[in-house]
């Protein structure tokens, strides 16, 4: 991925208003982000600990869109997978992220959800960069960059349902 700039960022957002955009949190270490290791820049809100925010490039540009999830606590045992990298994770490793459809289906309440890392670092279990706790990583025949192009196959299939 490009190394992204504030404003960037900011820009892509499809299921926000402008002013929500704006005030939104985007994480200060930009510069300091591994951007050739990163296939989406994800980032929890420190301000809001239920909310999350994914950048994406896509075809036709940058794609933002901003996530809740729950922030009810699970137990260590309870094992969960991320339906975009397949890394699983002990306790609240893993959350159902919903995310409100763009335009005016979003504006009615409509979302969609899907189970990802609650700490948004994909690209970097996969790349072997990012160790989970507790967690694992299946050994799988399929190349890093099978698996790669698998979570982004997957992250594509959610995005595309945002605008449907």
């Amino acid at each position: 991925m490009k190394a992204l700039t504030e404003q960037d960022i900011r820009n892509s957002f499809i299921n926000c208003s402008k002013g929500e955009s704006k005030r939104l949190a985007v994480p200060r270490d930009l510069g300091e982000r591994p951007w050739d290791d990163l296939d989406f820049l994800g980032w929890r809100d420190p301000g809001a600990p239920d909310r999350s925010y994914l950048v994406t490039e896509r075809a036709r540009g940058l794609v933002g869109i901003t996530l809740r999830f729950p922030s009810s606590q699970r137990g260590f045992l309870h094992r969960s997978m991320c339906s975009l990298c397949l890394t699983t994770h002990p306790g609240n490793g893993v959350s159902l992220m919903t995310a409100r459809k763009a335009g005016a289906a979003g504006r009615e309440g409509n979302s969609v959800g899907v189970y990802m890392c609650t700490d948004l670092a994909c690209p970097l279990y996969i790349r072997g960069k990012k160790v989970p706790e507790a967690g694992g990583r299946f050994e799988e025949s399929l190349t890093t960059e099978q698996q790669i192009a698998r979570m982004m196959d997957n992250l594509s299939a959610f995005l595309d349902k945002l605008h449907a």
